[in-house]
């Protein structure tokens, strides 16, 4: 079997880092022993966490809106300033609107490909330009979601055309970077319960509260497992699903 790495002394930035699953990223990465850098477009959700988990020495927040490239350098250039380097990032921060192709508005649109396809885009960039410097690999974990692959209910069209960009991002990030000793992974969850996925009845009339249901502990275990993998292994892509769900 092979030996897990260690996330002690990691450095991982986390966007989307206030809600629910990247909280529990950032959680989970710090109970490992890993450094976390924190964004998050609400200062006050990145307060919260910040209150809850009071780990000055290893947790850095950075508010920002990762549609403007020029956050994903300031996360970066924060793991840096505070921990010397950057060994990972999660690109988690996402957005999506629940209905049919002509109930959004042409800035609904704009706004979910800018959060979930530009976003991904600009930490990738930031990341890697980091990654050669160091010249030591590193990881690029994409958060997507099964919405990207097929969709049962629809209602997610446009939501779902910017989670195949991102599962078509990893695959294209992968081949380009793989011989660097860059890995990059995206992991695509089904239905998790969070408040961003149970927005406008996308549970289907189930409550997630009963068990149903995926929790963001589950993603973010995925993501430290992804990251503790022999550099010698990737996962490129990683579909989630609970047992109460069929696809």
């Amino acid at each position: 079997m092979s030996r897990q790495r260690s996330l002690r002394d990691t450095v991982v930035v986390v966007t989307g880092a206030g809600g629910g699953i990247g909280g529990a990223i950032t959680r989970q990465v710090l109970a490992g022993g890993g450094r976390v850098v924190a964004g998050d477009l609400r200062p006050q959700s990145l307060a919260t966490v910040q209150a809850e988990l009071q780990d000055e020495d290893r947790l850095v927040v950075v508010p920002g809106d990762v549609r403007d490239e020029a956050t994903s350098a300031a996360l970066i250039e924060a793991g840096i300033s505070a921990f010397g380097r950057v060994d990972s990032v999660v690109a988690n921060a996402a957005i999506g609107f629940y209905g049919g192709v002509l109930d959004f508005s042409a800035d609904d649109v704009s706004l979910m490909i800018d959060v979930n396809v530009k976003g991904s885009v600009w930490l990738a960039r930031a990341a890697v330009r980091q990654f050669r410097v160091q010249g030591d690999g590193g990881d690029i974990v994409i958060i997507g979601s099964v919405a990207g692959l097929l969709i049962g209910g629809g209602k997610e069209a446009v939501y779902a055309a910017t989670k195949g960009a991102q599962i078509n991002l990893g695959y294209a990030l992968d081949r380009e970077l793989r011989s660097e000793g860059i890995r990059t992974t995206v992991i695509a969850p089904a239905g998790v319960n969070t408040a961003f996925a149970a927005a406008d009845g996308r549970f289907g009339g189930a409550d997630p509260s009963e068990g149903q249901f995926m929790e963001p502990t589950d993603i973010a275990e995925a993501v430290v497992y992804t990251l503790q993998q022999p550099r010698r292994m990737r996962t490129e892509l990683w579909t989630m699903w609970s047992m109460a769900e069929t696809h």
